[in-house]
């Protein structure tokens, strides 16, 4: 981070430090230094060749996992499923934040859960999470130590497949959690977002619920809403974050 991006950091800072509420929209770039992959970047999944003849952003939708369940969970559990992800500095920047006492609310759109394994309090997860399943017939759900990591899982009661408790393509976001995530973002007078290119919908309509006073973007790649954010940083986030949310 060169001088100039360091001092608007630290004048981001001070407004921060005086907030009321602080509302932090993150993507997958809040997770990429804790070696997750992201989808959108120049060098994200989605600009990979696939390996299973369909492409990977078809592969995690509803209908390829109802008429693929083999080939569903075989790239589940290489690919999306991170077992030896851990936290990173921006998961724990927000996490001691939060600990000084300072009211955050996280709404991340990633399912990787490491935000809760850091231990921020306040999540919301608006994609879902893999460490959640839920029976496609009973409906039951368990969490991912309690079924297996290979293969095809299925529920011990009904003998129905399992899903990842996840948002995939054609299925609509859980109503209640969007609903609180708008509520957040009205309430907050900072909006915070981080890694996250700002195109997937309809996250993407959430910073328009924004009536505050500070709006700042950190994220390597340009997004629609750079020309309206106060501060904007093209920078990796684990650098920038840990910075603005210092004490």
């Amino acid at each position: 981070m060169d001088e100039k991006s360091r001092n608007e950091a630290k004048r981001l800072k001070e407004i921060i430090h005086h907030a009321h509420l602080v509302c932090f929209l993150g993507g997958a770039g809040v997770s990429t230094d804790s070696g997750i992959s992201d989808f959108r970047s120049p060098q994200g999944l989605y600009r990979v060749q696939s390996r299973y003849g369909a492409p990977y952003e078809e592969m995690l939708s509803h209908h390829y996992f109802e008429e693929h369940p083999e080939t569903f969970y075989d790239f589940y559990w290489s690919t999306m499923v991170s077992f030896s992800a851990k936290p990173n500095k921006a998961h724990i920047a927000l996490v001691e934040f939060e600990k000084r006492t300072h009211k955050i609310v996280v709404i991340t759109q990633n399912i990787d859960g490491l935000h809760q394994e850091a231990g921020s309090k306040n999540v919301l997860e608006v994609h879902g999470s893999t460490k959640r399943y839920r029976c496609t017939r009973c409906q039951r759900m368990f969490s991912l130590d309690e079924i297996p990591h290979t293969g095809v899982p299925h529920c011990p009661d009904c003998g129905a497949v399992l899903k990842p408790d996840v948002v995939l393509y054609e299925e609509p976001l859980d109503e209640a959690t969007l609903e609180n995530a708008v509520a957040a973002v009205r309430r907050a007078d900072v909006l915070l977002i981080a890694g996250t290119s700002l195109n997937v919908y309809p996250v993407a309509f959430l910073p328009q619920y924004f009536t505050g006073g500070t709006i700042a973007i950190i994220n390597k790649e340009p997004t629609p809403l750079d020309s309206s954010a106060d501060f904007l940083f093209h920078e990796d986030v684990g650098e920038v974050l840990p910075i603005v949310l210092s004490e």
